[in-house]
């Protein structure tokens, strides 16, 4: 802590500022939807083994359903996975969990977060009948435990629209140390980056992409925008991405090749060039945004299976399933861009993994 505001451990604040791959942590689950914890751990150690710099859990891709009484997992599957990042005894490994529901709730999870260990809290925006005001008076209350990184989620999900003027607001609370930008829109992307310039607090503040469509495309800009010390650019430096629960050893690979690219690497600015567009083509696999994203988690789950990570696609809510089509889709994608995949990677680790 400095004064009333919680700080990030040394280690995990270099990382986050450096940039770093963050998957965003699925859910294993049995065919009777029960956590198969001997899966869930796999697929934490196929993640470090990758090289990402962080995990996050209790997020979108892990399920919102994990809090729900009848289930009971929030806990459970932070503590798996801490348990894991703890194995490694690696200092630098960003301990991402997510946040959810009203100023209570959330204010709630991020304690025992704390307790867990973890370093900073992921602040779901998605909280029925909640005003801007109401939102950034719940990230102060959750700032008060652990560092807070913003979340921008896209509407088609349930995210709410947020303005410059929101964002700007939101990135002066001093808790605030990163922000993931995931509206899929190209607009309000733009919007988030120029709030957080007219925070004055850009320089402590880390842009991770979430936009999933456009990775490639938003590790590769400069944003020229305004501060209140003139103009400035700004860059995203990483991601916490669903899509970077698959293929993560991939992402490591194309995150490095993003770095060495803004400081001038023109043969990686090409090669980011050339994944650029198969990087949308298996997204929109594995996302499903043809049906209106109902696939999403499902999408993730089936790339998974057909690696051997996971035993099936369930998810706690049984409305969410593959589209038709979609796991024709997902294997299509595999084989076509297998440079985008870690096939390879899992097989020869699986077994270990799994033990």
């Amino acid at each position: 802590m400095w004064g009333d505001v919680p700080v990030l451990r040394p280690e995990a604040a270099q990382a986050l500022a450096r940039g770093v791959v963050i998957p965003a942590h699925p859910l294993a689950l049995t065919a009777a939807r029960r956590l198969d914890e001997r899966r869930q751990r796999a697929l934490t150690r196929y993640y470090l083994d990758a090289g990402a710099g962080g995990i996050a859990i209790g997020v979108h891709t892990t399920q919102f359903e994990i809090r729900d009484p009848q289930h009971g997992l929030f806990e459970p599957v932070l503590a798996l996975a801490a348990e894991e990042m703890d194995a490694r005894a690696d200092e630098h490994i960003v301990r991402v969990a997510g946040v959810a529901g009203g100023t209570a709730q959330a204010v709630a999870e991020a304690e025992l977060a704390r307790d867990l260990g973890y370093d900073t809290v992921l602040v779901s925006p998605r909280v029925p009948g909640a005003d801007d005001r109401a939102l950034l008076d719940r990230a102060r209350a959750v700032g008060e435990v652990l560092p807070v990184i913003g979340f921008y989620l896209q509407a088609a999900i349930g995210g709410p629209v947020l303005d410059r003027e929101f964002w700007r607001e939101f990135a002066s609370i001093p808790a605030v140390v990163a922000v993931k930008a995931a509206p899929f829109d190209r607009y309000r992307t733009l919007e988030l980056v120029r709030g957080v310039a007219e925070s004055g607090r850009a320089d402590r503040i880390a842009l991770y992409t979430g936009n999933d469509d456009a990775i490639v495309a938003d590790l590769l800009s400069e944003f020229h925008v305004d501060s209140p010390d003139g103009p400035r650019t700004l860059r995203f430096v990483g991601g916490l991405l669903g899509q970077w629960a698959v293929g993560t050893r991939s992402a490591v690979a194309l995150l490095a090749d993003a770095h060495r690219a803004a400081a001038g690497d023109l043969a990686a600015y090409q090669r980011l060039g050339r994944v650029a567009a198969d990087m949308v083509d298996v997204n929109q696999a594995v996302f499903d945004p043809r049906n209106d994203f109902h696939g999403v988690i499902a999408g993730v789950h089936e790339v998974l299976r057909q690696q051997g990570l996971l035993e099936g696609t369930w998810c706690l809510d049984p409305r969410e399933s593959l589209s038709p089509g979609q796991a024709d889709e997902i294997e299509r994608v595999r084989l076509a861009h297998p440079e985008l995949h870690d096939d390879a990677f899992i097989a020869e680790n699986l077994e270990t993994w799994l033990r």
